[in-house]
């Protein structure tokens, strides 16, 4: 049996990194599209950080250019291909709406033509988001719940999430969404709150600075791991029937309550160091996301393995060791 060949858009990102280091360790050949407007665009660390830098094969694309897929699919011959690649900041999309649907939204479509031009028998994964739910319209969302974005980037999602199911119903593509939650890890972007959380305590238990900033500490999310999500990913492409899936913990937490973790975690009294900034509250607020993961559970066989406290203590340590070596 030959062994897959997979292709990952967004490689350098947090959850390409771990996909990447899970698609290794199953004896996959993993490329990687890298997309180089300068020089210095590549950022490898967190590829680095797992030690797969040398083990994944990167080739130069966008998915803002379908000539540069087209290539890569055709050069690369994937098995499975993961669209992992965004403008994934919601802050940003606000800025730049229109490059977030460009890239978002219609570079999703960008790939699925690739695919359904070059090798139509592959297996394409979509990376849907949580954020698609936006004003809620149910206290549990899952694969049936209605979506109300709330940003550029959700509604840029959500043109790309339905695109696959079009592709999956109109040209009998073998392509998934799963709709993740929020999931973190030591490899996330310091732009994101869980990371400038375990950074800003990071850095207040050094000395290096008193004070932490922050938004609307209210909010609440339904927190993951990262390395327990690709799990999901990868079992969403090996499944007689294409479908899409809801990847949650089904637990809710606020931003509060995961700063308490944080500050207790060293010894430090949040109150004392957390200043609420309204620069940074969004334009229109998702107040509360809680995924319902029934049918990943009864139909992948996943579940989340590790607990928020577990995530924000690793998160946490991981930054105190890269501040203090620094």
């Amino acid at each position: 049996m030959h062994s897959k060949t997979a292709l990952i858009t967004g490689i350098t990102g947090q959850d390409g990194a771990y996909l990447s280091q899970l698609l290794l360790e199953k004896g996959y050949t993993v490329y990687g599209v890298s997309p180089r407007r300068s020089t210095s665009d590549v950022n490898l660390s967190r590829l680095e950080w797992l030690g797969v830098t040398d083990k994944v094969k990167l080739v130069d694309g966008d998915l803002a250019d379908l000539s540069s897929l087209v290539r890569i699919v055709q050069k690369c011959q994937p098995d499975e291909v993961y669209n992992l690649g965004a403008q994934s900041f919601v802050q940003t999309s606000w800025n730049q709406p229109l490059l977030t649907g460009q890239v978002t939204g219609i570079g999703a479509v960008n790939l699925l033509e690739a695919v359904r031009i070059v090798k139509p028998g592959a297996r394409f994964y979509q990376a849907s988001t949580s954020e698609m739910y936006g004003l809620i319209q149910e206290p549990k969302q899952s694969e049936s719940t209605p979506f109300y974005p709330r940003s550029p980037y959700a509604a840029a999602k959500l043109y790309a999430h339905w695109m696959t199911v079009n592709y999956r119903e109109s040209f009998d593509l073998y392509s998934c969404s799963g709709i993740l939650f929020n999931h973190e890890s030591p490899l996330r972007g310091l732009e994101f709150v869980t990371r400038k959380v375990t950074d800003g305590v990071a850095r207040i238990k050094l000395g290096m600075t008193q004070e932490m900033r922050l938004g609307n500490i209210d909010a609440k999310r339904d927190w993951g791991h990262a390395r327990d999500y690709v799990k999901a990913m990868w079992l969403m492409l090996q499944q007689d029937e294409p479908d899409d899936y809801v990847i949650a913990t089904g637990v809710t937490t606020s931003v509060r309550d995961m700063c308490r973790i944080a500050f207790e975690h060293v010894g430090l009294d949040m109150e004392k160091h957390v200043v609420i900034d309204p620069r940074f509250y969004r334009p229109a607020e998702v107040d509360v996301l809680l995924g319902n993961p029934a049918k990943a559970q009864q139909k992948l066989g996943w579940s989340a393995e590790t607990s928020l406290q577990d995530m924000i203590v690793e998160m946490l340590e991981a930054d105190l060791k890269r501040l203090g070596n620094a």
